[in-house]
């Protein structure tokens, strides 16, 4: 799970940036009544109602900082990388961490995989800032949760018996559900969207919850729910005098 690279100067360039913070931070620091609406464009891609409420969110709020993001939708098994602006880059299916949850288990990033249960295999939720790096494999990942051990990363597919190519190709999510908490994705998705997307720079990652609402994990809001009590709000334009 978890490299064995130094991230010092990783979390020492983050906490220079000021990306650690509440998700609400970013949306507080200015009235999103007095903003136009802004939403993610989605392209063609499909994706559920969660996927776009908290990815319109991050564009309307600016949570994502000017940064490339992704959305992890768990209970789709599905990764959407954006580029700072909101554009979709691209989409693909993604295998998670086998057991349901939204939490991860204190200290489980410092454990020996034998030594993980399997309702202990969870891929938590929330708001991340995310980095390439290395890992014990000699591989570069995106570093989702450092911490946790949890990474983005090439499919793996040394053990046969767990078939994770063939349940990556499936339409169904219901197979995907395989993992110790790191988010497999295909190999060229990896290589032409992911790795491109955060060359060079920080990013923000959304795993969306499974267990929770979404607007509880983010402290996001509906965006047009917003435009709509904006415009309610508005006073109405003053009429010419007549003579």
């Amino acid at each position: 799970m978890r490299a064995g690279a130094t991230c010092g100067l990783l979390l020492s360039g983050l906490l220079a940036a000021g990306l650690f913070h509440h998700p609400s931070a970013a949306a507080g620091e200015a009235d999103p009544a007095a903003r136009p609406a802004k939403r993610a464009n989605f392209e063609q891609e499909r994706a559920s109602f969660d996927a776009r409420y908290v990815a319109d969110w991050v564009v309307d709020s600016g949570d994502n900082r000017s940064l490339p993001f992704v959305i992890v939708d768990k209970k789709e098994a599905k990764v959407f990388v954006f580029d700072a602006q909101g554009r979709l880059h691209a989409a693909a299916p993604a295998l998670l961490g086998q057991a349901r949850g939204d939490v991860a288990v204190p200290g489980i990033g410092d454990r020996a995989l034998s030594k993980i249960l399997p309702a202990e295999k969870t891929t938590p939720a929330g708001r991340f800032v995310a980095a390439l790096g290395g890992n014990m494999r000699g591989e570069d990942v995106l570093w989702v949760d450092y911490d946790g051990a949890v990474s983005m990363h090439r499919v793996l597919t040394t053990n046969l018996k767990e078939r994770r190519l063939q349940r990556l190709a499936t339409a169904t999510p219901l197979d995907n559900r395989i993992s110790y908490g790191c988010i497999n994705i295909p190999a060229k998705f990896y290589e032409n969207v992911v790795r491109p997307a955060f060359s060079g720079t920080y990013g923000i990652v959304y795993v969306l919850p499974e267990t929770r609402p979404a607007h509880e994990v983010f402290a996001s809001y509906d965006v047009g729910e917003r435009a709509r009590i904006d415009a309610a709000s508005r006073p109405a334009p003053a009429l010419a005098a007549q003579d």
